[in-house]
Order: structure tokens, then C-alpha cells, then sequence
């Protein structure tokens, strides 16, 4: 047998199920529920993680020259979540990311005691873990806009 050019070989289980074989009622309605995608997308959440890992693993480099990257890093990340809080109409979230992105900025600093950093550390990474959770940004129409 000559093998297709670009193709599945005939018989193989790459070609799917044939488009005239009927699928009974009843067994389709649960496979469908299980692949609709929800109305929302959460694009906070992966910024907020690794927000919240910066945070936590840099509690012990407080009071260190390295920890500059650190506040560089949180402060654009807050700024990510930010802008997914504003999308998603979280007004509330959107705030706390302002008031976060504003303390951890790196260029013009608020003095605050090292201590005090280290306990904020710690409530910034709860507090991103939070917003990336509650933030939902509805998904946008399939349909073409026009111009």
C-alpha cells in the first residue's frame, strides 16, 4: 500500500469520527456542558502568582541592595493586575493594586521601617492571591466589529 503524501495512513485514528455518524442524544448533552467555556477569563491570576512568589521570597532581602529588583518586579506586576482590575470592573481591586504599586515603587521610595516591609510582604502576596482569584474579565464577542 503506497503511503498519502501529507496524510494519516487509511484506517488510522488520526481521521476522528465521520461526519455522517449519528452521536445519540443523551450521551452528547454532559461532553457538551463539559466543553463550554465560561463567560469569564481570570488573566490576573498568573501575574498575581508570581507577584506573590517575588513577595514571599523576598522577605528575607529586605533591608539588601538586591531588594531594588524586587520592588521593580512587584511594582510592574501591580501594574499588570491593575489594568485585568480594570477591565474586569473590580474597583475595589484596582485600588489596592494603585496603593501597591505605588509603595513598592522603586524610584521614588516611602520610607518604611524594614520590619514593617516584611510584614507587608506578606500581606501583598495574600492580597495579590486574592485579587488574581476575584478578578474576571468577560470574554469578548466572537462576532466581527464594524467599522
Amino acid at each position: 500500500m503506497a503511503a498519502r503524501k501529507g496524510r494519516p495512513p487509511v484506517g488510522s485514528s488520526q481521521h476522528g469520527v465521520p461526519a455522517g455518524s449519528p452521536r445519540p442524544a443523551a450521551a452528547a448533552a454532559p461532553a457538551d456542558r463539559a466543553r463550554e467555556t465560561p463567560p469569564f477569563t481570570r488573566p490576573a491570576l498568573a501575574p498575581s502568582l508570581i507577584a506573590a512568589i517575588v513577595l514571599l521570597s523576598c522577605v528575607a532581602i529586605v533591608d539588601s541592595s538586591g531588594f531594588v529588583f524586587a520592588r521593580w518586579g512587584v511594582t510592574v506586576l501591580a501594574l499588570i493586575v491593575l489594568v485585568f482590575a480594570i477591565r474586569g470592573r473590580t474597583w475595589w481591586a484596582a485600588l489596592l493594586m494603585a496603593a501597591v504599586a505605588v509603595c513598592w515603587n522603586p524610584l521614588v521610595t516611602v520610607p518604611i521601617p524594614g520590619q514593617v516591609w516584611a510584614g507587608l510582604q506578606l500581606v501583598a502576596a495574600a492580597l495579590f492571591i486574592v485579587v488574581g482569584i476575584v478578578v474576571k474579565v468577560p470574554r469578548e464577542t466572537d462576532a466581527p466589529r464594524a467599522s
